[in-house]
């Protein structure tokens, strides 16, 4: 059809409201509407849906639609119905409609009314579905999800690269491929599978400088999150894990804590997921907890996180799935929770796939633990791996750049680095180059027989991850070159043999060591998890007056623990009080005002601000057995009876008791203390811990009265028996 300018931005407004494209959506459209065969590579939030959206109510003749999931194309037709007065102007045809449905579908099809017709590849290979879109004008074929077609895709799907034979079965026309995320390599990988080498590319950047990206130790993953949640109350998230059971656990543990939460998987039933979906875009609930099974193409703007409990499989996983926070432009926060472990499980399930396989989702692996690892701005290291340079040496937008580690002179490294890979015969892999210069023998080195070379050990003051560091930063900055066809094989390029000749200052950070429990890094709200010493240290005066006041041992009042907690807490009501450690709503009835009083007032004028989810109930009800001990206590069962039917040792039952009364229930042991001990040692005991005791300590009342006089069994639950009856 002819191009006319005007008329494009006629129907842009009239239909879709718009009255301007978004970076080169207009020259994307126009080469459609021109008939040529496109590919559309613009980052999530780009508008690449209006690529074949406009055209095909502009073309004559119903486009072609190929989508990987049904999910995504009720979205997509719902969406362009609410365009359009008449429902009939978008369709799909997939398993999920009955005889009747595809029926009426195929009329209005054939009644020229549908202008977008939504295509599973599955249900694009059926033979009676090949026959019926022989019938009809076709004004173009477009491949959503185009990644699908790459094996080095993050979402490869064998049935995707029969998506060419089929169309020319069924009837050529233009062929408008479009993704949100793509290497060179999978873009190369798609436009020759469907056969559109020639066809005219149009690449957004994939700079989404709204996203903030920070990774984080897996420590007390699940309680960062719902602390996360908390001071973000009323957003909306998805919370992205790898398997379904973690899913669901995940989201009860949310819903337990008062966060509006749901599950989402492919083994839910349709019905269960599409409701699911529904009441997200309809902000009856706040986070969805989802296998990578959900958002592909989920069309919600305010999308305010994207949290990865588990790490991707790829980069391009993690690119596709954060770039579903923030698509209106406004705040997105990228959280993923990071340990190498996670990448130890990933590597054992790919054991048992083909050879070539398991090479490409090994090295896309090493890609992501690179990223996740490297101290390096987090967007330049996203722009890099997608063939995109990034100028500014800090975004201002990723933990990285707000926090930037230590860094030192490099310059002897990344020559030593270049010098090593171009003496040796053949490329190779980093981790392999890696392991020769730390002087590390693996079974590749030996069957190379490079422990003869001159360069083994040549680095060998520093391991193999400080080396792994020094040729991310020289990959990065364009010193080395990368050929993905063959795994990640590893050659020094023209740029990197100049700098060999004439090195300059190259300055290197230092990776992250999150296994080591080195990093503390403050979230983006400014607070850490440390405990606040000058608190702790009110906090211990004011329990120090009160024990004086009431003639009892502060220990008895809070322990230490309770006490620190509450210097990372900061608890200021008692409703909160009562889910510090060791507290309880007994302790936090009694004693808590005063602390929480003086809490309140610090927060105040050190203008702090503090966690919001003071309480991380556990889903799993622990609560249980100490109800249970405290029913066989007031039935006055044996101690020693209570432990076996618990299948607990004695020191464990203790353990248990006691961290019932520190909570500030009571409890009458008295009835199994009178059959060990008599009254005169219950009473030596007692008025120790009354008069003497400067601790709660077991020790130390063992060392003022007499190992030979007392077990530390007896002295236990003489201090349960003070506890309760003094302190609570």
């Amino acid at each position: 059809m002819e191009i006319d300018e005007k008329t494009i931005l006629k129907y842009l407004n009239e239909y879709f409201g718009f009255n301007s494209f978004k970076g080169n959506q207009g020259d994307a459209i126009k080469s459609v509407l021109s008939n040529h065969d496109t590919f559309v590579l613009m980052p999530t939030g780009g508008g690449k849906s209006l690529c074949y959206q406009l055209p095909a109510v502009m073309k004559q003749g119903t486009a072609i639609v190929i989508s990987p999931l049904i999910a995504l194309m009720k979205n997509q037709v719902d969406a362009m119905r609410g365009h359009f007065k008449n429902d009939s102007i978008a369709h799909f045809l997939n398993s999920s409609l009955n005889k009747t449905e595809i029926q009426s579908v195929r009329e209005d099809v054939l009644k020229g009314q549908t202008k977008l017709l939504y295509v599973a590849p599955e249900s694009l290979t059926k033979e009676d579905n090949v026959n019926f879109l022989k019938k009809i004008k076709i004004s173009f074929y477009a491949v959503d999800e185009a990644h699908c077609i790459s094996e080095w895709g993050h979402d490869f799907r064998p049935e995707y690269r029969r998506i060419r034979p089929i169309i020319d079965q069924i009837g050529r026309a233009p062929i408008v491929a479009l993704t949100a995320t793509a290497t060179p390599k999978v873009q190369h990988d798609i436009q020759k599978n469907l056969n559109i080498l020639d066809g005219n590319v149009f690449k957004s950047s994939f700079n989404r400088a709204n996203l903030y990206y920070e990774i984080r130790p897996k420590t007390n993953a699940s309680k960062e999150i719902i602390k996360f949640i908390k001071a973000n109350s009323g957003k909306s998230g998805i919370i992205y894990c790898l398997s379904r059971k973690k899913v669901e656990e995940l989201a009860e543990l949310l819903r337990i804590n008062g966060i509006n939460a749901l599950a989402y998987h492919a083994g839910m039933d349709s019905a269960t997921r599409s409701n699911t979906q529904d009441q997200f875009l309809m902000e009856d609930i706040d986070v969805i907890v989802a296998t990578i099974a959900f958002g592909m193409g989920i069309d919600k703007p305010d999308v305010r996180f994207v949290i990865h409990y588990d790490i991707p499989k790829s980069l391009e996983g993690y690119y596709q799935e954060t770039g579903r926070a923030g698509r209106d432009g406004g705040e997105g926060k990228c959280i993923t929770f990071y340990s190498y472990k996670d990448i130890q499980k990933l590597e054992k399930f790919m054991q048992g796939k083909p050879i070539a396989e398991q090479e490409i989702g090994k090295q896309l692996l090493f890609e992501t633990v690179s990223y996740a690892e490297s101290s390096l701005c987090r967007r330049k290291q996203l722009l890099h791996y997608f063939g995109e340079e990034y100028r500014e040496d800090n975004c201002g937008n990723c933990d990285n750049c707000l926090h930037p580690k230590e860094q030192f002179e490099g310059k002897e490294y990344i020559v030593l680095v270049l010098k090593t890979i171009l003496s040796l015969t053949g490329n190779f892999k980093a981790d392999h180059i890696s392991n020769i210069m730390a002087g590390k023998l693996t079974s590749a080195i030996k069957l190379y027989k490079h422990n003869n070379n001159g360069v083994f050990g040549i680095g060998k003051d520093h391991d193999e991850k400080f080396w792994n560091t020094v040729i991310r930063q020289a990959l990065v900055t364009g010193l080395l070159n990368k050929d993905i066809e063959s795994y990640g094989l590893l050659s020094v390029n023209e740029k990197g043999k100049e700098y060999i000749k004439n090195p300059f200052s190259f300055m290197l950070s230092k990776d992250h060591d999150y296994e080591n429990g080195e990093e503390n890094l403050q979230d983006s709200h400014g607070g850490t998890s440390a405990v606040d010493t000058i608190l702790f240290s009110m906090l211990k005066d004011l329990r120090k007056s009160i024990s004086k006041k009431i003639n009892l041992p502060p220990f008895v009042i809070f322990q230490d623990p309770s006490l620190e907690d509450m210097a990372i807490q900061y608890p200021i009501t008692l409703e909160e009080m009562k889910h510090i450690n060791g507290v309880g709503m007994g302790k936090a009835t009694r004693y808590g005002k005063d602390f929480v009083d003086l809490i309140k007032k610090h927060v105040e004028e050190n203008d702090i601000e503090r966690p919001q989810d003071m309480v991380v109930k556990s889903a799993v009800n622990k609560s249980g057995l100490k109800v249970s001990i405290i029913q066989s206590i007031d039935r006055k069962m044996s101690l020693k009876d209570i432990a076996d039917t618990k299948r607990l040792n004695m020191s464990g039952l203790l353990q248990e008791i006691e961290a019932i009364i520190n909570s500030g229930t009571k409890l009458n042991i008295n009835y199994y203390i009178d059959e060990v001990l008599d009254e005169d040692h219950q009473e030596e005991v007692f008025d120790y811990f009354k008069e003497e005791a400067q601790s709660e300590s077991v020790q130390e009342a063992i060392d003022v009265l007499g190992e030979d006089e007392y077990s530390e069994e007896e002295i236990r639950l003489m201090r349960i028996k003070f506890i309760s009856e003094i302190g609570n």
